[in-house]
């Protein structure tokens, strides 16, 4: 294999190995992870909006995936891959940390689920094509973003969509995120550097300079009464759909 045709690199080593030391914890609510299993219901909620509106499928449809491909790009140990099978879809889960692929295929055995769980660069399915593809909270960590979007685009069929989450890079995310989350220990020290964050503009115009089309973008705000929530502002994080035609 030449450079030219070489999977782009996007994985950065030092971020695969951050999150890889807390594989063994990723599935304890109350552990490291405790801010994405938070977050997990919310973005649930939104992907499954974005699912029925694309595929036409039902709200109470406990299926809505049944006969589709899923790709969950920066799986972790599986807390976004594990609902998406449920959900009837055939999931195919890559992560930068082996530690991560680890996990979640014990994990996901002991729930009787099957899912195709890989370590690597998401640029290593090139050729094939997923009528959902995820990626949440994971934008913020690659090494070269502009590549990563255009693997994220190639990776999705005609007629499918793409759902991404990330945090804003505001005032706001660096006080509540860095100085609070981490300072006071709600998130793993290292986890996050602001300066890598994408505004909502950033982002979609990567999304449409890889030639898909963004249908939404909502934002993820924090009450402290409701907790995660889904909301029109934008300011801490947010999701976006992207489509492909």
């Amino acid at each position: 294999m030449n450079a030219s045709t070489a999977p782009a690199v996007t994985i950065d080593p030092a971020e695969a190995a951050h999150f890889g030391k807390l594989a063994a914890d990723w599935w304890n609510p109350k552990g490291s992870s405790a801010m994405l299993h938070r977050l997990n219901p919310v973005r649930l909620r939104y992907l499954r909006a974005a699912v029925d509106d694309r595929f036409g499928s039902s709200p109470q449809d406990r299926r809505p995936l049944a006969h589709r491909r899923a790709l969950d790009i920066g799986c972790g140990a599986g807390l976004l891959a594990e609902p998406l099978a449920r959900l009837g879809a055939e999931v195919t889960a890559v992560d930068a940390a082996p530690e991560n692929i680890a996990a979640a295929r014990l994990h996901a055995e002991g729930q009787g689920l099957a899912i195709d769980y890989r370590a690597g660069e998401a640029a290593a399915l090139a050729g094939t094509h997923f009528d959902l593809v995820t990626c949440m909270e994971v934008i913020e960590h690659v090494a070269d973003v502009g590549a990563f979007v255009a693997t994220l685009a190639s990776l999705v069929a005609p007629g499918g969509l793409l759902v991404i989450s990330t945090p804003n890079r505001t005032p706001l995310s660096r006080l509540a995120m860095i100085t609070v989350g981490e300072g006071l220990g709600f998130v793993p020290k290292g986890t996050h550097d602001w300066s890598k964050f994408l505004t909502p503009d950033e982002l979609t115009a990567k999304l449409e300079a890889a030639d898909l089309f963004v249908s939404d973008v909502r934002g993820l705000a924090f009450s402290p009464a409701r907790g995660f929530e889904l909301s029109a502002n934008t300011t801490l994080d947010y999701l976006v759909t992207a489509l492909r035609d």
